[in-house]
């Protein structure tokens, strides 16, 4: 069980491989794209449409028409192609973004360049981007999105107005236009990538939380699938050794199959009586397994971490007598064994474990005596993926494995308090709190 603590808080965490394409994005849906572009194909058509012939603004409806074409013939090939649940490769992703950020900027170009109200527009792609892609490609996008919005700047092209009046932007506006955009482009990305990425890492974390539940259930449940084996296995192993006794009784003369026939009869016997402890252990401590008091759940919790150099003393400040009797949880074993785990690695000599309870509350309080968690830390502790500290620095986040542990004691209703031990005692302290009710089996509810 230690080993298991151990595998599961050095799991891989963000500070690991922050630049793995596949683990860090998710792969943007072709329908997704397709919407999208069909949604700017329309707007484009009305737009062009509004101002050509209702504010009757000249404007090269032919170059305009030709372009948003050329984005519909696109789309609907794509549609054609492929099916609806097809996801995007990091490369095609960024193909298809990029020639919708080209289409558009070449609109832009021939209807004004920046002089046009809807060039701001520039920002969609990059942000598509920035919270559905890996980096490096997002980052390239933007570089060409700065690119162009730099082009349209120099746009020879009118903005389409009233006939015979020449609209004029100041190149000091010009440039207030351009720091505008990719300020905003430059902000809008960066918050959707910080968004996307930690909403990826808590879905992660989440699933890490799920399998560790489910493996100990599984672990939990093996007593069980042993008694149902045992049943199973009974009655063709009673049918051996009636067989066997048979054979012994008519070759017990033959000095050829003598041995080997009380070899086979007193090993069915030896498996009967294997089947027999499964079973009897099975019926016997089944009630023992599924609940158990106080003390037993944290002998149990603190055995598995004191053969690692370090004085782990438990300490009861209730009496035994009337202590709370808790249903076996894999999520409160896992979680608090985790916390204790983690006090043992960066404490100095001693981890104490103190257990409280009343008729309200259940209290368990984790201290060791390292150097304590530092200020910066504390306000973000428990986030799925913390840079793990080093064990000579001051505790910092203990990355996904202190968040699975942190996820799984708060689901059975615990409230964690996170902080330091007083100033003249150094050391890390970690409170847990249930309200009894909710934990104790022989509570009234």
């Amino acid at each position: 069980m230690a080993r298991f603590f151990r595998g599961l808080d050095r799991m891989p965490d963000a500070d690991a491989k922050p630049q793995d394409d596949h683990h860090t994005s998710r792969r943007l849906r072709l329908q997704t794209l397709v919407r999208l572009r069909w949604l700017a194909v329309g707007g484009q058509t009305v737009t062009v449409m509004i101002v050509a012939f209702w504010l009757k603004f000249p404007m090269p409806l032919l170059a305009c028409g030709v372009l948003i074409a050329c984005l519909a013939w696109i789309n609907f090939f794509l549609t054609l192609r492929y099916p609806p649940t097809h996801r995007l490769e990091p490369p095609a992703a960024f193909a298809l973004l990029g020639l919708d950020l080209l289409q558009l900027c070449g609109l832009l170009l021939i209807t004004g360049g920046l002089a046009n109200p809807f060039s701001a527009l520039v920002c969609v792609p990059v942000i598509i981007s920035f919270a559905s892609q890996p980096i490096r490609y997002s980052m390239t996008l933007i570089v060409l999105a700065m690119i162009c919005i730099t082009g349209l700047a120099f746009s020879p092209f009118p903005l389409p107005w009233y006939g015979g009046v020449e609209v004029n932007i100041h190149s000091v506006m010009q440039l207030g236009v351009w720091c505008s955009i990719a300020s905003t482009m430059a902000f809008a990305a960066f918050y959707a990538y910080r968004v996307s990425m930690e909403a990826t890492q808590l879905a992660d974390a989440l699933s890490a939380t799920e399998l560790v539940l489910q493996r100990e259930k599984h672990l939990s449940q093996l007593d069980g699938l042993a008694a149902a084996a045992a049943h199973e296995l009974g009655t063709p192993l009673a049918t051996i050794s009636v067989v066997a006794k048979e054979m012994e009784r008519e070759l017990s003369h033959d000095d050829r199959f003598r041995e080997d026939v009380a070899l086979l009869r007193s090993q069915s016997e030896r498996c009967r009586d294997i089947l027999r402890r499964l079973t009897t252990l099975s019926s016997e401590d089944e009630a023992h397994m599924r609940r158990l008091t106080l003390s037993s759940m944290m002998e149990e919790i603190i055995a598995p971490h004191r053969e690692f150099g370090i004085n782990l003393e438990l300490i009861e400040k209730s009496p035994r007598a009337g202590e709370p009797v808790l249903n076996r949880n894999a999520g409160i074993m896992y979680g608090l064994g985790n916390l204790i785990e983690n006090a043992v690695d960066y404490a100095r000599k001693k981890v104490t474990v103190t257990v409280e309870y009343d008729p309200d509350t259940l209290t368990i309080v984790i201290e060791d005596d390292g150097n304590g968690y530092s200020a910066d830390i504390l306000t973000r502790i428990g986030e799925p993926y913390v840079t793990t500290r080093q064990r000579d620095d001051t505790a910092g986040g203990l990355g996904l494995g202190l968040f699975i542990a942190k996820t799984l004691l708060e689901r059975s209703g615990a409230t964690l308090t996170f902080g330091n031990r007083d100033p003249e005692t150094p050391g890390a302290r970690i409170r847990i709190e249930w309200p009894r009710m909710l934990i104790d089996s022989n509570s009234t509810k």
